[in-house]
């Protein structure tokens, strides 16, 4: 899937929603609960079940990147499914250290 920032997505097995703040350069297989995410606007409700293996959950407000591939994800729904890359979890971005005030 070619991603661009600003695009909206969700997960077709939960209520996770996110939208792309740092899209790759290349296509990529982003997926939420071992499922391809879809658009936002996509109103397909019959989604598949959640797989088990990928249901670490995402949490709202939190962002997910991966340095190999330079995405980076912002979370604006939570829900029950991991987001990955293929089958290569996203890990949870930390917050930049601030600098000291002498």
């Amino acid at each position: 899937m070619q991603l661009k920032p600003g695009t909206r997505l969700r997960s077709a097995a939960d209520s996770t929603e996110i939208v792309v703040v740092r899209a790759p350069s290349a296509d990529i297989d982003l997926r939420c609960g071992g499922h391809p995410l879809v658009p936002l606007d996509n109103s397909d409700s019959s989604g598949p079940s959640l797989d088990p293996t990928h249901s670490r959950g995402t949490e709202v407000g939190k962002r997910y990147a991966d340095d190999d591939s330079g995405i980076e994800v912002l979370c604006t729904k939570a829900g029950e499914g991991s987001l990955a890359i293929g089958d290569a979890p996203l890990e949870l971005k930390g917050a930049k250290p601030l600098p000291s005030s002498d």
